[in-house]
């Protein structure tokens, strides 16, 4: 196995994020386990430290850099993001979600906003509205629409599923200048909370990742700014280009959400080591697959495809970081990692039998928070599809 080494810096980074995860996140796990839709008043405090955090902040007198600056690195931005998110993760893997100022649409705005879409609302809590009643993976079959009106942008259309969609300070709306074109003419647009028109309508019951608020937004005649697209207002004649931003923004965050899947695969591991250790049970690493127990053979597995998902994790910040093209590599990520973190959480709660089904233990929460994880940012399914037709050479009209 290769050993990466992780470099001081970002060992900072985990070990303020696994701090923040001990210290944070998992005494109040259980709390918003069972109040969901309650605003996690406690993360509040946090935001402001991980936005200046990610900033690099400022120099000390003298020359010294600071904590923030010392851990911010030019060229680690999104290694830095896995890491911490990991880390995060193991506390709790819905928490980080729900933390202000880390959304999907903050992520959208970075990657492809002008220098004041940026100024204005980098540093707001923006959430990202892709799901519809009648489309999910299939974007080419968006039905919310926007049409130009002077200076205005008019919105009309449901979004469903929309993570953060209640406690978020603005939206990054996926819509359409032109059904019939498909995928060429969808755009993105920021929608500040409490526009006219905009309104959040229903919050949605769900079987895990319950301290995240996920919500359905509709748009009656809601009208924005011409300046809030994202990208270019044309109509593009490729579909590639006008996706591309959007598509930078996952190639972005789905390592992100593979190292949500490493987090909690983690947790649920080292509970089921803990709770095995109390009945003198130690697997010693120290026998062949075919010579060990059962237990012990099945731990090694689940170890294994752990060690694996955080390889091609790592892989694929690695090569964002450094301006390589990572769509197929961030794909096999999420995809290795959701499928990993489903069967090792579960499979957890299967092997302490009772307790692993009892509410007296978290194993039963880290089952139910991984499920999404597979699911959000493209289904298994989706980025099965996605690496198949970077392996192959063709185009999403080529291969469905």
């Amino acid at each position: 196995m290769i050993n990466l080494e992780i470099p001081g810096k970002l060992q900072n980074v985990q070990n303020m994020a696994r701090m923040l995860a001990v210290q944070v996140f998992r005494p109040i796990t259980r709390k918003y386990d069972k109040a969901e839709h309650a605003k996690p008043v406690e993360l509040y405090p946090i935001a402001e430290m991980l936005r200046s955090q990610m900033r690099g902040g400022e120099k000390k007198t003298g020359g010294e850099p600071s904590t923030a600056t010392t851990m911010a690195t030019k060229n680690g931005q999104n290694m830095m993001a896995v890491l911490g998110t990991a880390e995060m993760s193991w506390g709790d893997v819905a928490m980080g979600v729900a933390t202000p100022g880390i959304g999907l649409g903050n992520a959208a705005i970075s990657a492809v906003g002008t220098p004041e879409q940026q100024e204005q609302y980098g540093k707001l809590w923006c959430a990202m509205a892709i799901t519809e009643p009648g489309a999910g993976s299939d974007t080419a079959n968006l039905s919310t629409h926007a049409r130009l009106d002077g200076e205005e942008w008019v919105l009309n259309g449901e979004k469903i599923y929309v993570t953060a969609g209640n406690f978020c300070d603005a939206v990054v709306v996926w819509a359409t200048l032109d059904k019939s074109l498909g995928k060429r003419a969808i755009k993105s647009f920021i929608v500040p909370k409490g526009t006219p028109g905009m309104e959040v309508v229903r919050l949605e019951p769900k079987m895990g990742f319950r301290v995240s608020d996920t919500a359905a937004i509709t748009f009656t005649d809601c009208r924005i700014p011409k300046a809030n697209v994202l990208g270019s207002p044309e109509i593009a004649e490729d579909a590639r280009k006008a996706l591309g931003g959007a598509m930078q923004t996952f190639d972005n965050t789905r390592p992100m959400v593979a190292a949500m899947s490493l987090g909690v695969a983690r947790a649920a591991l080292d509970l089921l080591l803990e709770m095995l250790a109390k009945e003198d049970f130690v697997p010693g690493y120290d026998k062949s697959l075919w010579n060990a127990s059962a237990l012990e053979a099945e731990i090694y597995r689940m170890e294994a495809d752990y060690e694996a998902a955080r390889l091609l994790a790592l892989k694929a910040a690695w090569m964002a970081d450094n301006k390589l093209p990572n769509s197929k590599e961030a794909s096999m990520s999420k995809a290795k990692a959701g499928r990993m973190g489903n069967y090792v959480t579960l499979r957890c709660v299967e092997l302490c039998s009772t307790l692993g089904y009892s509410e007296e233990y978290l194993l039963e929460k880290f089952a139910r928070d991984s499920k999404i994880l597979d699911i959000f940012e493209g289904t298994q399914q989706i980025q099965q599809l996605i690496v198949a037709r970077q392996v192959l050479g063709l185009s999403s009209s080529q291969l469905k």
